[in-house]
């Protein structure tokens, strides 16, 4: 991005350092074309002054390599009337993207806006200095997303606490991971911990209190008809098979648990 000031003066330097000042350059931080030198008439006295250009070429901001980008982005994918509504910070921005029919930029599971957060930042830090971090949004999707989330991590405590089993949830990126972390840790009763590998890394809500096979009822250590007959289907199981397992909670069961339009796939823009 260049910055320029055309200045016109009976003195060559004077012009210069009129175009510093009015771009608020040093006069060594600054590159000068002399458009036009003084002329001179009758008995010595200027006929015209010279004319200068003073410049500087700076690189553009991060900002607005990142608004750039997404604008193309937008255009190429046939997007019109989308807004960026930018609130920035010292050294990180938040970029929302608002208008009409922008379901294919959240994506499933918000996986299209991910992606598309993690190009911008791609492009926007080739700049020289320090990193800038971008957080891209659409229509507010990742507040509504959180909301979610939330209802989510309180609906499977409550049922791990009850039946004493643990739960793992669907794969899930960093930041929704920390917001089940987070909730859990403000619950009784129940702690999480994430498994695998990204990208399929997984919360898994646990009881900390789990129930012991025999805790369950016909007496006497909870020994009777029920205990009678998971000893006999468990035998006919091999032994790992017999071991209690986590459940996974799918898409379709969250949609259940917490009703129509809870998912971030029912949200409407």
């Amino acid at each position: 991005m260049i910055r320029e000031a055309i200045i016109v003066d009976n003195d060559l330097d004077a012009a210069i350092e009129k175009g510093c000042a009015e771009l608020g350059i040093a006069r060594e931080d600054c590159n000068v074309e002399v458009l036009e030198r003084a002329k001179k008439g009758l008995f010595g006295k200027i006929k015209t002054g010279a004319k200068v250009r003073v410049y500087v070429e700076e690189e553009e901001s991060k900002l607005m390599l990142a608004k750039v980008y997404l604008m193309d982005v937008l255009e190429q994918l046939g997007i019109e009337n989308a807004n960026l509504l930018v609130e920035e910070k010292e050294d990180f921005a938040i970029i929302n993207i608002e208008g009409d029919n922008l379901g294919t930029i959240i994506g499933r599971r918000g996986e299209t806006l991910d992606a598309l957060q993690y190009l911008t930042s791609l492009v926007c830090n080739r700049a020289k200095g320090d990193y800038y971090k971008i957080t891209l949004d659409c229509c507010n999707y990742r507040s509504k997303r959180e909301e979610t989330l939330r209802e989510l991590a309180v609906k499977i405590s409550k049922q791990v606490i009850k039946t004493g089993r643990n739960s793992v949830l669907e794969p899930m990126n960093p930041y929704e991971r920390r917001i089940i972390h987070a909730v859990i840790s403000e619950i009784e009763g129940v702690s999480s911990k994430s498994v695998g590998e990204d990208p399929n890394r997984k919360v898994v809500i646990m009881s900390t209190n789990p129930k012991k096979p025999n805790q369950g009822r016909g007496g006497r250590g909870g020994r009777g008809r029920d205990d009678r007959n998971r000893r006999r289907n468990d035998s006919d199981k091999p032994a790992e098979q017999s071991e209690e397992k986590a459940e996974h909670i799918s898409d379709e069961e969250y949609l259940k648990m917490l009703g129509d339009g809870a998912l971030y796939s029912k949200i409407e823009l």
